[in-house]
């Protein structure tokens, strides 16, 4: 074993700079993510019959088909449309798609807002019948019910599936090693091992990073947990 080769000054920042990579691309992923799939579990608790089967047709897409997938489809088919590269240039928004960390982060970002969308339409069907009759015989119109009480309900129950979507992102985000130029804790094992053929040691290191991500991740979302679904444990008397 050589692991002085992983502690090495330019190792050792090179391992930093995919740190910063990954955790960039899991909290804007996650960001837009949660923001589109919020729009997402509107419209598929909604009463429009239409907007459900197109948001069905996308989420079934999305969860039915590999990430990887879906990340080569959007850096080497769209980025790679002679139509978007002759505009990449100069209009906006074909402007982003030269860049492999948009093109990653897009990927991701349509992958989580369908999990999380079909997550949260879930717990807002599961909403208490008598909350929401509740909120009708206050008088609250259907859009203040779904604001003040459905979704904050919602969001909260939801909260122990999304920790797991949330560290199931972390991993994902390893496959951004496979858009060309894109440096971040994988790809950054791989090329230790490409300069020193060391697999074991450069893989191990990556793994134990992302052991250590997970672990803080897990610490965050157990915290939210009590603060926030405390009244669905135990009471003492």
């Amino acid at each position: 074993m050589k692991w002085h080769v992983i502690v090495e000054p330019q190792n050792l920042l090179m391992y930093w700079q995919g740190l910063v990579t990954t955790m960039e691309l899991l909290l804007a992923s996650l960001a837009g993510g949660a923001i589109l799939a919020l729009m997402l579990a509107l419209l598929l608790t909604g009463p429009w019959r239409w907007a459900r089967w197109l948001v069905s047709g996308y989420t079934y897409t999305m969860r039915g088909t590999p990430l990887l997938l879906q990340v080569y489809l959007i850096y080497y088919g769209l980025g790679q449309v002679e139509w978007i590269q002759a505009r990449w240039d100069e209009v906006w928004p074909w402007t982003y798609f030269k860049e492999p960390f948009f093109c990653a982060l897009l990927s991701f970002t349509l992958n989580t807002a369908a999990y999380t969308a079909e997550m949260l339409a879930g717990a807002i069907r599961e909403t208490p019948a008598g909350e929401i009759e509740a909120a009708h015989a206050y008088g609250m119109p259907r859009w203040k019910v779904m604001l003040r009480i459905v979704l904050p309900s919602a969001m909260r129950r939801c909260l122990p599936a999304y920790s797991n979507e949330v560290i199931m992102m972390l991993q994902s985000t390893s496959l951004a090693s496979a858009v060309p130029s894109m440096l971040d804790i994988t790809a950054a094992a791989s090329r230790v091992y490409s300069d020193y053929f060391l697999p074991f040691e450069a893989y191990m290191a990556a793994a134990l990073i992302y052991l250590l991500v997970t672990f803080v991740l897990m610490l965050m979302f157990r915290w939210a947990e009590k603060r926030w679904l405390a009244f669905q444990g135990p009471r003492n008397h």
